[in-house]
């Protein structure tokens, strides 16, 4: 599961894309103009959109009914908004949860993330790109609008305080695991991964999947949260 910021769809596609032909069904809970984003996604081949929802208590229940492969949940929703909703959804069925939200949201994305939500993109972001972003979280990838990146690493980093020594949260992972977590958490890929550390790329899936293992985490991006919040990274680290 890779954690991308929000790419460039014709420079990207081919990366993380389902290729097995599987039509992707996917769940709509938007406070507005779900008809609009209904109709680009029913346009898009291979995928399906199985129904729509106003509030977070109807994507909960067409969540649990249909069980499509995303569900784009608006954060700011009436009644039951899309956080709890969304932590709901991860916890009782195995729908991946793509959240949508304008960009003074800050608070709820943090919270999003951290429930499990697959990725957060703004709701401003061309048709043509989210349906590549669906596309690639069905896959099992994990994405981060670019335009809030910076900004929560900042938040996550914040409370945190930097030391010469492992946190205490990932005092279970070997060196070898908090190599590839540091580098996760700079942005890498696997690829990317396996050519720094000279190794082959399934041994980096391998070393990825112990971590979120032994970390107990949902996917990549809490685990680059995770990386943040108890000071393994900081900001200051980035570029190194």
């Amino acid at each position: 599961m890779r954690v991308h910021e929000a790419p460039d769809p014709p420079q990207r596609q081919d990366q993380d894309a389902p290729t097995d032909g599987k039509s992707l069904e996917l769940g709509i809970a938007l406070s507005l103009v779900r008809a609009g984003l209904t109709m680009i996604i029913d346009g898009e081949p291979g995928m399906t959109v199985i129904g729509e929802a106003r509030d977070g208590l109807e994507a909960i229940d067409l969540a649990r009914k249909r069980v499509p492969d995303v569900v784009l949940l608006d954060i700011r929703m009436p009644g039951m908004d899309g956080l709890a909703a969304a932590r709901r959804i991860i916890a009782q069925t195995d729908c991946r949860v793509l959240l949508l939200a304008t960009f003074d949201a800050d608070e709820y994305i943090f919270e999003g993330l951290r429930a499990g939500a697959s990725g957060f993109l703004l709701k401003d972001l061309p048709p043509e790109q989210l349906c590549w972003a669906v596309r690639s979280i069905a896959a099992g990838n994990a994405l981060i609008d670019p335009a809030v990146t910076r900004r929560l690493i900042l938040r996550f980093a914040a409370a945190a305080r930097a030391t010469g020594e492992t946190p205490t949260p990932l005092k279970e992972l070997t060196g070898r695991e908090l190599a590839v977590l540091r580098l996760l958490a700079r942005g890498r890929s696997n690829a990317e991964i396996s050519q720094e550390l000279v190794v082959e790329e399934s041994t980096v899936k391998s070393h990825v999947g112990r971590i979120l293992m032994k970390l107990g985490l949902r996917d990549r991006v809490q685990a680059v949260g995770l990386a943040y919040e108890c000071g393994f990274i900081t900001p200051d680290l980035l570029g190194r």
